[in-house]
């Protein structure tokens, strides 16, 4: 690793290019809509979005994702397996040739913010090869007003070329596609991908980097705040329903994704949502059905031929279809994104083996597990290979969007929720009744009143008692739940199948969390097969 970095004005090879080319500059959503569709780059559906599809990758590429090593990095980032090192002077070859390729080409740029609280919020610019792509990152990010435009001032800055092919022998790359940032340039590569939401996440990737520093605790979680301004907090990972249970009707959304908890309250990295569009349905979904209208970018969704009409329900192309909308285009929604410290936070896992609780009340020390643990299930047909579910442990909620030690952010969420008496609930959106295959999906209705019923103090008249097989509390009643839907080994026909399953999980979690380095009381808090 080099210790001083050659002289090379980033900043000015940016601005010498965007002289040279045919550049459109903060453009509304309607204007780059247009263009996106003089250029072929998508099609309009029927309800008014914009189609694109991304070809090759249509989700992250998280082997491709590096993080330059340098004096500023080599010491606070957790290397490994999801933080891949990159060489300073590749990095700075690669710039280069990244932005020869975009020379004499059309671009489209955008100056926004992460982060809507004016205190902590990143000034961001974003330059794209494709008028889609820079839709997308208007919809995703705060946009600033007029009068914020005139003083803006990027402190990062994204070059996403996906015509870009990256030659791995040369550039130190793992295949033609790549992301890089360099926390010293304040930069990220993006090229040989055409996923949008690489975009999206490598910030998020910054911020989770820079935010601590500034005594903000970042959060890959979604938010909503109550009539009565109750905040609260929703972590999970893909497919839990971190987005669906934050957009509830009867609530405000802050956001659906990543947030901060600064030193005076919650605010949205964000200025929109990205969705899952997978079986999306108006029924159980109406926030997010009513807000795919013109301005928001529709991903790898089948349209009809005939009428251009969506078909939410064709995974042809990928299971992980898209939608990318402001966070405004959901009715009622927190302008800006901001609120008060969360009375309640909840923890979100789809246990595809249907042996933890619907619902439980953790204790600090079991929040702090739970959360190091970030665990939920891949079942058969998610990935290639997967037959039968398998544990799938992501640190944090997040593991491949965080770039310091795990430690950092678990002693975060601690403090912060003694300091503001946060309570804290490990939610099963996951099977019930048995595993996947046999057992059947945890109701969204029946999840969501109990969800409500914690975050409205509903829960805390009622009596609890102790699952035996984890050692969690679980209510004896819910409001609006049968009683029969809150027990887990009760629901299974064959009890010792049941604990069979159960100890094998909590094998799992122990097996995991051996990497923490951690308090004695934080270990003992996990998951183990109790006797009764």
């Amino acid at each position: 690793m080099s210790q001083t970095l050659p002289a090379i004005d980033t900043a000015s090879t940016l601005e010498t290019l965007l002289k040279s080319n045919k550049v459109h500059r903060n453009l509304h959503s309607g204007i780059l809509v247009e263009h996106a569709v003089r250029r072929s780059e998508g099609l309009l559906a029927d309800n008014g979005a914009l189609v694109a599809y991304t070809g090759k990758y249509s989700g992250r590429i998280p082997k491709d994702k590096f993080t330059v090593k340098d004096p500023i990095t080599a010491e606070l980032v957790n290397w490994g397996d999801v933080n891949l090192a990159f060489d300073p002077e590749k990095f700075d070859a690669l710039f280069e040739r990244v932005v020869a390729s975009l020379r004499d080409k059309e671009l489209f740029v955008q100056d926004l913010y992460a982060g809507a609280d004016s205190k902590y919020r990143l000034p961001i610019r974003v330059i794209n090869e494709y008028a889609w792509h820079n839709l997308f990152v208007r919809a995703l990010f705060v946009r600033p007003t007029d009068e914020e435009l005139k003083t803006h001032r990027a402190e990062f800055t994204i070059v996403a070329a996906p015509e870009f092919q990256a030659d791995p022998q040369r550039d130190g790359t793992r295949s033609e596609a790549f992301i890089v940032v360099s926390f010293t340039r304040k930069l990220v590569l993006i090229g040989g991908t055409k996923y949008a939401g690489e975009m999206k996440k490598s910030i998020f990737g910054v911020m989770n980097f820079l935010q601590p520093q500034n005594n903000v605790f970042p959060m890959h979680c979604s938010a909503n705040v109550g009539k009565r301004g109750e905040t609260a907090l929703f972590f999970g990972l893909s497919g839990t329903g971190k987005t669906t249970l934050s957009a509830d009707p009867e609530r405000l959304l802050i956001g659906d994704d990543e947030h901060g908890w600064s030193p005076t309250g919650i605010f949205n990295f964000e200025g929109g949502c990205y969705a899952k569009c997978i079986k999306l349905s108006k029924e159980n979904e109406p926030q997010i059905w009513n807000a795919i209208r013109f301005g928001s970018v529709l991903e790898n969704v089948t349209l009809n031929k005939e009428t251009r009409v969506p078909d939410y329900n064709d995974d042809s192309r990928t299971e992980n279809t898209r939608c990318a909308y402001p966070v405004d285009y959901i009715e009622g929604a927190v302008i800006p994104g901001v609120g008060g410290h969360p009375k309640n936070v909840i923890f979100l896992t789809a246990d595809a083996f249907g042996v933890l609780p619907p619902i439980s009340k953790l204790s600090t020390d079991q929040a702090m597990y739970h959360f190091l643990s970030g665990y939920t299930a891949k079942v058969a047909g998610t990935e290639a290979g997967v037959k039968e579910p398998q544990p799938n442990f992501s640190t944090c909620f997040g593991s491949p969007f965080l770039p310091l030690r795990p430690k950092v952010y678990a002693e975060m969420l601690g403090r912060r929720m003694q300091e503001h008496g946060s309570q804290c609930w490990l939610v099963n959106t996951g099977w019930f009744g048995g595993p996947y295959g046999i057992g059947s999906r945890m109701k969204l209705p029946y999840t969501r009143a109990m969800v409500n019923a914690a975050i409205e103090g509903a829960l805390n008249t009622v009596e609890f008692e102790t699952d035996p097989a984890f050692g969690l509390t679980v209510p004896k009643s819910v409001p609006g739940v049968p009683a029969e839907f809150l027990r887990a080994r009760d629901a299974w026909k064959d009890k010792a199948a049941y604990d069979k399953s159960a100890a094998d999980l909590s094998a799992r979690f122990a097996k995991n969390f051996e990497k923490f380095d951690v308090p004695a009381n934080v270990r003992a808090a996990g998951p183990g097969l109790k006797k009764s």
